[in-house]
């Protein structure tokens, strides 16, 4: 089995050219390219063509060689839902394995209709369970509750401001911080939603500030949580109110200049500080196959690696790429991911969660739930 990793960018080519289902297996790599989550894009390009590299040296997929057909998922749902689904309707693609915004993730899964098995990888809001889509990232009862009772208990910080972009995961995400919060004895002192393409983030710092808040849960996503994150770094709040970010990760941390206020923290399944056996050995094959001046390693990246290999095993499983035929056999399936072991039951994966502090250029993991 080859090696060699082909990405398909030309989606008009894709079509035309759909392989013959003996041939190879082709995947829509759904990756924002562009817009407030573009930064993330070139880091989980390399990890999927990492990912496909193994696979082709091995068995591939079926015992098929593996390709990628790149999507940008950084547009409107609208956009990417019709670019996925000219590939879907062409007979060009097998399958999806996408790290992008919920919105997205919600109106192809519709689209879609379980036809075609899907990958999800990035934290999510919880709650799909529309079949043929499988889902690899943090869910709130695992990113968050056990985080923010450390806070309210540890820490007794028990005023929080809840600020994130106007859109179904940072208000999904906010309503189930709310009740976790006062289940620990701490309340939300104020909510605020900015759409994204943030600009100005004087507003939301005012209202903070305004709030007598002692602690932000950031659900800003990309730039807008880069650019609100220089902004704080830099205001009387900075040190005295701790931010827990639940989207943050390195190339959001490096955007923003690093931080050395000591309060700024991050919930995630990955980082690349990690001091695991599964980490280390991730971070010496992904340096390896692309240098170190690549896009760093972080925790979105990682996940679509963890996303493609998760693919291959259950389609392994049931021996086909069948949705309905991989639903009937998923649970169960393991995959070794840059993150540790990932199991799949009831088409999602319980991972562990490590809280992580920002120090400059880096995170220091802190604690791990």
């Amino acid at each position: 089995m080859r090696a060699d990793v082909t990405i398909v960018s030309d989606l008009l080519e894709a079509r035309l050219l759909a392989p013959e289902p003996h041939e190879a297996v082709r995947v829509a790599l759904v990756i924002p390219l562009s817009g407030t989550l573009g930064m993330v894009g070139p880091g989980a390009v390399n990890c999927a063509k990492l990912a496909v590299a193994e696979l082709n040296a091995g068995a591939g997929i079926l015992g098929r060689p593996v390709e990628l057909v790149l999507v940008d998922g950084g547009r409107s749902p609208v956009e990417v839902t019709a670019d996925v689904m000219s590939l879907v309707e062409a007979g060009a693609v097998r399958a999806l394995v996408g790290s992008h915004a919920s919105d997205v993730r919600i109106a192809l899964s519709r689209a879609i209709g379980g036809r075609l098995p899907f990958v999800y990888t990035p934290p999510y809001e919880g709650g799909e369970h529309t079949p043929g889509v499988y889902l690899s990232g943090e869910t709130p009862e695992r990113q968050l509750l056990p985080v923010l009772r450390w806070f309210a208990e540890c820490r007794g910080r028990k005023r929080w401001a809840l600020v994130g972009n106007d859109y179904v995961w940072p208000r999904r995400l906010h309503a189930s911080a709310a009740g976790y919060l006062k289940s620990c004895g701490a309340e939300v002192v104020t909510e605020r939603h900015a759409p994204r393409g943030l600009t100005d983030p004087g507003p939301l710092l005012h209202a903070i500030a305004a709030s007598r808040a002692d602690a932000v849960l950031l659900t800003l996503v990309g730039a807008d949580l880069t650019l609100f994150n220089r902004a704080f770094a830099a205001s009387p709040l900075a040190g005295r109110v701790i931010r827990l970010g639940a989207a943050l990760e390195e190339n959001g941390l490096l955007g923003a200049g690093g931080d050395d206020t000591g309060e700024l923290y991050a919930s995630m399944g990955f980082f690349a500080s990690m001091a695991t056996d599964a980490c280390a050995d991730f971070t010496e094959r992904y340096t390896s196959s692309f240098g170190s001046p690549a896009p760093m390693l972080n925790g979105h990246a990682e996940a679509v690696y963890g996303g493609v290999r998760l693919l291959s095993a259950l389609a392994d499983r049931a021996r086909s790429l069948d949705s309905a035929e991989i639903d009937v056999t998923s649970d169960g399936v393991s995959i070794m991911a840059g993150r540790g072991m990932l199991t799949v039951t009831h088409r999602h994966v319980a991972q562990s969660v490590h809280l992580a502090r920002a120090d400059g250029l880096a995170f220091d993991v802190v604690k791990t739930f």
